[in-house]
């Protein structure tokens, strides 16, 4: 596919894609705490007016980030590193700034988000586990959350292993003996990991480092993912089993799986009897995901030998906690990603993800937006362009008083359907369709939350053509039914508006207007005239548009045949004004035009 080097791909984030994070309104200096959410002593919180920034967009670290990430940050924003923030004073903050990184400290709840007055575009998570973020929030007031969910894999996956070990051998039970002056070998009798059956519960980044590390220690590794390929695991020579097959036959668990609702206290009292007895458990994930009650109890019944655990369900633990006290457990204060190699690179993998959301770059790393892989996103870039301006084009030919309810998008590819993801395209394709008719702010996050709220009903169709599948599309068709035009020619033989658009040398073009073929680049803005075709008529109107000094980028004239109707599409890079617009539609032979603004 050929790209242009001087296309950008403008933000998402963004209302009018001309427009940078640097233009922003003035904003009062100072926040009030309403009184109902007041706690005594207060702390004093300075808010400074974005006024004052230098117009910078703002970035607020609410927990210790490593200095190369901060140091990233600083060449694009201004960054406000405040630490251990009560909710209020969190709330009191945000609505002065652009983005927020978070580890897993921070409860980023729906108040907060409230608190923005939607200008929080981006939360970053620096690390995996987005559990403290209120992801429906974000997606309703359309905001990106993006994590680093590669830089700390391998350390996470060594803690696991470290844990492993030291539970299998006592280690830290042993340690704290010979310092409290004993001496007690037969005591401390570990088990060989060798030839033992390791059952990885979630087969992710992590899981399969830790299985690939327990391979190399002789285990033998099953796994349970129901979102896992089997190759992937057949690859590094891990069986996928089911849930219960790794509970029943596993003489280790280690524990990889994100805590949701479906995850939540999945090791519980029914599932620990369905355990081998004698079992041991590794947890570097999350706390949540074992109801610790329970495995106490497991633990004094001897159903689990031991629990070496990074995480818990409160962190730090209250005091007197009796799953840390256990003398069968092993713990560590959350330390999977706690290496100076894992905390630079989680730095600076999340500040990198920030900054380049607030450039309106595509991410790789969102979770509450489509999950496209890094070379898809670059592949899909200039059709993501070609998209959002083909909603934009279509919805601007509807008549005022219109109600756009009803669109279906086609596309036609080379490609099988499973090769072809659309999730991306549909939802620039809505934010064209809504962004020119309303206030609302609509990006890659909520698009399809704010499709559905305002009664958009978005079909798609795939056409699959002959050919080479080097390019992932050859078009994309938007058509808007149950409307009146004010553009006729757009309307299609089957009643509804019709556009359609091509990719050219990295450049989105559009290729059709109701029943008629035109060429023109999607650059700048669009004058549409259909005409009687006859001579001088492109003489005409671009000496109109000269004499204003109005550049013309490109024009293609569609015809149904010669001396009879023809639609011109004329490219623009500047408005014409009303008096010129009214001259071009003053001339004998157009019949009708209309101006559309990309």
């Amino acid at each position: 596919m050929a790209t242009s080097a001087s296309q950008t791909l403008r933000s998402p984030f963004l209302r009018n894609p001309a427009l940078s994070l640097s233009s922003k309104p003035s904003l009062s200096a100072f926040s009030v705490i309403p009184a109902s959410r007041r706690r005594a002593p207060p702390r004093l919180v300075v808010v400074l007016s974005a006024a004052n920034l230098d117009a910078k967009p703002t970035v607020l670290v609410s927990e210790k980030l490593g200095e190369p990430g901060i140091n990233l940050l600083k060449q694009f924003a201004n960054v406000d590193c405040s630490y251990n923030l009560s909710p209020e004073e969190l709330c009191t903050k945000i609505s002065l700034c652009d983005a927020l990184i978070v580890r897993s400290g921070t409860k980023v709840t729906r108040e907060v988000f409230e608190s923005s007055g939607g200008r929080l575009k981006v939360v970053g998570r620096a690390g995996v586990g987005i559990d403290n973020v209120d992801l429906a929030a974000a997606t309703e007031f359309g905001c990106l959350v993006v994590n680093a969910p590669t830089a700390n894999t391998v350390a996470a996956a060594e803690h696991g292993i470290a844990l492993l070990t030291a539970m299998a051998r006592n280690v830290a039970q042993a340690d704290a003996s010979v310092k409290a002056g004993k001496w007690e070998r037969n005591k401390y009798v570990g088990v060989s990991l060798v030839g033992k059956t390791l059952a990885v519960m979630g087969f992710g980044k992590v899981g399969s480092e830790v299985a690939r590390r327990a391979k190399g220690l002789g285990m033998h590794v099953i796994a349970h993912d129901p979102y896992a390929p089997a190759d992937r695991a057949r690859a590094i020579g891990v069986e996928l089993v089911s849930f219960d097959e790794a509970l029943a036959t596993s003489d280790f668990i280690s524990l990889h799986m994100p805590l949701t609702p479906a995850t939540a206290k999945v090791l519980n009292d029914d599932t620990f009897a369905k355990m081998k007895k004698g079992v041991r458990i590794v947890n570097v994930a999350r706390g949540g995901v074992i109801d610790e009650d329970a495995l106490v109890r497991a633990l004094d019944t001897g159903v689990v030998a031991q629990a070496a655990l990074d995480v818990f369900t409160v962190e730090p633990p209250p005091q007197g906690n009796k799953l840390v006290l256990h003398e069968r457990v092993t713990a560590t204060p959350h330390l999977g990603a706690s290496t100076m190699e894992a905390q630079e690179g989680v730095a600076v993998e999340i500040a990198e993800a920030v900054v380049g959301a607030l450039k309106g770059e595509l991410a790789a790393t969102a979770v509450n937006a489509p999950m496209v892989p890094a070379e898809v996103l670059t592949e899909l870039k200039p059709y993501v362009v070609l998209a959002e301006k083909l909603g934009r084009l279509a919805v601007q030919l509807v008549a005022g008083g219109s109600g756009v309810k009803t669109v279906k998008v086609s596309y036609a590819s080379a490609r099988a359907p499973d090769d072809l993801d659309t999730r991306l395209l549909r939802a620039m394709i809505t934010k064209g369709l809504i962004e020119p008719i309303s206030s609302v702010f609509v990006n890659l996050v909520n698009a399809d939350f704010t499709a559905k709220q305002r009664g958009l009903r978005i079909t798609e169709e795939r056409t699959i053509l002959d050919g080479s599948p080097e390019n992932p599309l050859d078009s994309i068709q938007v058509q808007i039914a149950n409307v009146e035009s004010k553009f006729a020619s757009a309307i299609s033989e089957s009643g509804e508006i019709k556009v359609e658009g091509r990719v050219k040398d990295g450049v989105p073009h559009l290729t059709k207007v109701g029943s008629f073929e035109v060429d023109v680049s999607l650059e700048g803005s669009i004058i549409l005239c259909r005409q009687v075709d006859q001579p001088g008529m492109i003489g005409q109107v671009g000496s109109i548009l000269g004499e204003e000094n109005v550049n013309v980028s490109f024009m293609s004239v569609g015809r149904i045949a010669p001396r009879k109707q023809a639609v011109m599409a004329i490219g623009v890079d500047d408005q014409p004004s009303k008096q010129s617009l009214k001259r071009i539609g003053d001339v004998q032979a157009v019949e009708e035009f209309v101006f559309l603004k990309l």
